[in-house]
């Protein structure tokens, strides 16, 4: 099954940047949709932002308006989440998401998840 592993997470001082990256162990992407969740401590995990298979994008939380851009070179077979103007706020693990056409049709959860990487932002 597909597998995704995240990386780019770290330590950074607000109002800095970070790239996040989303690949798989094998197979290609290209014809999933791939989000990034995050999850702060405490909170409920959100949606941030969604990259169709067409390159499509759907911004899920409008604190990220803006600052924060997906994008997905399918020749690489990565999918990027570039984080700019970071704040403390921002604070959360990072997760990849991939989903099947036929879950996007329905409307159901992804089916395949990375194990997260680590963003910190703080002074």
């Amino acid at each position: 099954q597909l597998q995704l592993v995240e990386s780019g997470g770290g330590l950074v001082q607000p109002g800095g940047s970070l790239r996040l990256s989303c690949a798989p162990s094998r197979y290609t992407l290209n014809y999933y949709a791939i989000a990034w969740f995050r999850q702060a401590p405490g909170r409920e995990r959100e949606g941030v932002l969604c990259i169709s298979a067409s390159g499509g994008v759907i911004n899920y939380a409008d604190s990220v308006k803006g600052r924060f851009t997906i994008s997905r070179d399918n020749a690489k077979n990565t999918v990027y989440l570039q984080m700019n103007s970071l704040k403390p706020e921002d604070t959360a693990v990072y997760y990849c998401a991939a989903s099947k056409p036929i879950t996007v049709l329905t409307g159901g959860p992804p089916d395949y998840w990375g194990q997260g990487t680590q963003v910190t932002v703080s002074s």
